[in-house]
């Protein structure tokens, strides 16, 4: 007798155009929901895998290519919405205009998922390889691209979404191996295994589909936790709760700095420690030698020898202090332009060294082709009348002549970089990721946190970061959250800086590691596809 037809798995259907278009969308908004603060990491698989299925069924290169990025359009739609709400804070903008921002962002940013889908179908079809890991593998050289073309924006990797809750990094330990981006095709396998399981449902083979259903569902709820190595260099990390609002108001400064003055007061005189403010902690310019108008609207006008002297007199005897500032830079007595730094200011109110940021946002630090952009008046993207100028990269402070160790830093948006946060050469014993993230609602600020623990993670080193008003933490180099003061607080947290692990592969080789494992998958898909055919 003739047997009859398997029945098709629903995800394997032929669509109208109409049909798998908005199902495409949907599908990538939801998952994003699997990143913080949701953490629904199950609707990321299932999105990954209609993804998966619906671009296997692609009718030629131009299909592939719409399939992932109108996923891709629907995922950054959603995960980025943070955006939006920095608009809020422009006045020269509209409010509004930040949803259309974040709309257009992901037209571009879906390019990458379309050239990994396109990029995939093209190998499936050209070598016959496996779909699953040749899918992978193309995504994990997308998202690495996504980090540096146009200078980059890897916000959200798909990694992110492996995290387990603040005392256990689930999944996301396995990153000293891998790095991020391989940690994301990782999650592009486990989806397949979710789609086979779909389809092994559609066939009735039950047992293949609790299978191929529960080894992610076990891979992704790991027992596996943060690790307590205490080390020896105290702290005092300061978060003062400064709103947005009020950051740029010149009436409020003085009491701003009493604020984060009084949560960072020693417990008792003479103690050795780091003192560590956020990013846009102090509205003073810290440099001497400007003209004096520079320095009228500072809580100490005309004279930043007195600011510093009073921030030295704060953290007291045998201290060392480390703030977010702004310094400027002069040519032929015009300001051509600022750094973003973290500068370093002894008891005795002496600079001792700083940090300038090198990773820059465009369009909130600086605005790209300005000469062509501000005759179109788009130059109010971008707050004052010249940009922010980049540093030269990662930087070790060397405070061990105060017994106080080796800093790295990241300042904000600078930490979600993998593989481009420490000088490899002079490897730190911490990072110190300073930042302000009240420009970015209820969703950035956990997405920020996420992508530091990854950071941790990656390089075995511990992260403290200290925010403005939420969410700062103390991350030990496994990716658990010792401690953390969350939004809206004002709070201190004293401590001691957890031990760094010993390098890890990622710390020494960087992202040629993930690369390594994308060619590693491509040749399990071409060998699988051999195997298969036989």
């Amino acid at each position: 007798m003739p047997q009859p037809a398997p029945t098709p798995c629903p995800l394997d259907i032929p669509l109208t155009w109409k049909r798998e278009a908005p199902l495409l969308i949907v599908a990538g908004g939801l998952g994003a929901l699997g990143f913080a603060p949701m953490g629904w990491w199950p609707l990321t698989l299932a999105a990954l895998a209609v993804l998966i299925a619906r671009a296997a069924r692609a009718r030629g290169p131009w299909h592939a290519l719409f399939v992932g990025w109108l996923w891709g359009w629907g995922h950054f739609s959603i995960g980025n919405t943070w955006i939006a709400t920095a608009f809020t804070y422009q006045a020269q903008m509209p409010a509004w205009l930040g949803w259309i921002a974040v709309l257009l962002l992901a037209v571009y940013l879906a390019l990458f998922p379309a050239t990994a889908t396109l990029a995939g179908w093209w190998l499936v079809r050209r070598w016959r390889m496996a779909p699953v890991p040749t899918l992978a593998a193309t995504w994990i050289v997308t998202e690495w691209a996504r980090g540096w073309v146009c200078t980059g924006f890897p916000w959200n990797p798909l990694a992110a979404t492996a995290l387990g809750g603040f005392d256990r990094p689930g999944l996301a330990r396995i990153l000293p191996w891998m790095g991020t981006y391989a940690l994301s095709g990782v999650v592009v396998l486990l989806a397949g295994h979710w789609l086979f399981a779909a389809r092994a449902g559609a066939q009735r083979r039950w047992w293949a589909m609790a299978g191929y259903a529960l080894l992610p569902v076990a891979l992704f709820l790991l027992p596996l936790r943060g690790i307590d190595r205490p080390g020896s260099v105290p702290f005092t990390l300061v978060q003062p709760n400064l709103g947005q609002d009020e950051i740029n108001d010149p009436t409020r400064y003085e009491a701003q700095f009493q604020r984060i003055a009084a949560l960072s007061l020693p417990r008792q005189p003479g103690t050795r420690r780091l003192v560590l403010w956020p990013e846009s902690a102090v509205p003073d310019y810290l440099q001497s030698g400007y003209d004096r108008a520079w320095y009228a609207a500072s809580t100490y006008a005309g004279d930043p020898a007195l600011a510093r002297e009073r921030m030295g007199r704060v953290i007291g005897p045998g201290s060392m202090l480390l703030t977010g500032a702004v310094d400027l830079e002069f040519r032929r007595r015009q300001v051509v332009g600022a750094w973003n730094v973290v500068t370093m200011i002894d008891p005795a109110g002496t600079i001792r060294g700083r940090y300038e940021k090198a990773h820059l946002v465009p369009y909130g630090e600086y605005l790209p082709m300005r000469g062509l952009l501000t005759p179109l008046g788009l130059s109010r993207l971008v707050a004052g009348d010249f940009d922010y100028l980049a540093g030269p990269g990662p930087r070790t402070l060397d405070l061990t002549p105060q017994g106080l160790g080796r800093v790295g830093v990241q300042v904000c948006y600078e930490i979600v970089f993998s593989g481009e946060v420490i000088d490899r050469t002079h490897r730190p014993d911490m990072l110190f990721n300073p930042s302000n993230d009240g420009w970015f609602g209820a969703w950035g600020p956990p997405q920020h946190l996420a992508q530091a623990r990854l950071r941790a993670i990656e390089e075995g080193l511990p992260v403290l970061r200290a925010t403005t008003n939420g969410i700062s933490a103390v991350i030990d180099p496994a990716g658990g959250v010792r401690a953390f003061v969350g939004r809206h607080e004002a709070q201190r947290i004293d401590g001691l800086v957890p031990r760094a692990l010993a390098p890890t592969p990622f710390s020494r080789i960087g992202n040629t590691l993930p690369l390594l494992w994308a060619a590693a998958l491509l040749l399990a898909g071409l060998v699988a596809s051999r195997r298969r055919a036989r």
